[in-house]
């Protein structure tokens, strides 16, 4: 059986050579119809911070607060899931009638492929997902101070993010931006080996009418449980 979501595809290699978080999330958000560029999103809602020398050592952006440098720049790094979070809620936050709709929003980090494939990919929600460029191996390192904390921090290099879109029996299927890859399948095995490596980050986001919401809640008897409702 093979399953794969037709998404809208956005390649970032020759405009954001660091913004596959930032290119995934607009993925993510025209497949819900959302009317947003890739350019509106890192400039409006992605919080960027440059690095910095002082006393001739580095600082920069904790990547779990803010994008490390900016999606521009070939030499900068990214960004973390609570960062896509945090660029989500207010992006739909700005075009969703919240009266008409509701958007849920959430860290998938640490969830089983499992449970990502038969709670979302099954039910045609895609998923932004973190691996490596090409599911080459990662490198740990290099290093910089937190501007925040001045709290060493260590990159795990080659960090890629894609879309998630589908599976087979042998594969995972991605919308990956880099050098135009289109729609990818990558072995099941090593997709899990790169995603392990950086931390099993992924972020699901889900647009639902109203009475949908309503209705599941009804049918459920119990709404959609503490975590979720942070999240709408």
């Amino acid at each position: 059986m093979k399953k794969i979501i037709s998404v809208p595809y956005i390649d970032q290699t020759e405009k954001w050579p660091t913004g596959c978080e930032s290119v995934s999330a607009v993925m993510c958000l025209q497949y819900w119809g959302f009317d947003i560029t890739v350019d509106e999103l890192v400039e409006k809602y992605l919080e960027k911070v440059a690095f910095e020398k002082r006393n001739g050592e580095l600082y920069g952006a904790d990547p779990r607060k803010q994008f490390a440098g900016s999606p521009y720049d070939p030499d900068s790094f990214g960004c973390y899931a609570p960062v896509i979070v945090k660029v989500l809620q207010k992006a739909t936050g700005d075009f969703v009638d919240s009266e008409t709709e509701s958007v849920m929003v959430k860290d998938l980090t640490g969830v089983s492929m499992t449970s990502i494939v038969e709670d979302y990919i099954d039910r045609n929600v895609p998923v932004i997902f973190w691996a490596s460029i090409d599911l080459k191996e990662t490198i740990v390192g290099p290093e910089w101070k937190l501007l925040d904390s001045g709290e060493v921090f260590t990159w795990i290099s080659n960090e890629h993010c894609m879309l998630l879109v589908g599976y087979d029996e042998e594969h995972y299927y991605f919308n990956d931006p880099w050098h135009n890859h289109g729609v990818i399948g990558y072995e099941k095995e090593l997709v899990e080996k790169r995603h392990a490596e950086q931390y099993e980050m992924a972020v699901v986001m889900e647009v639902q009418k109203k009475n949908d919401v309503s209705k599941k809640a009804k049918e459920s008897g119990s709404g959609f449980g503490e975590n979720s409702k942070r999240n709408w």
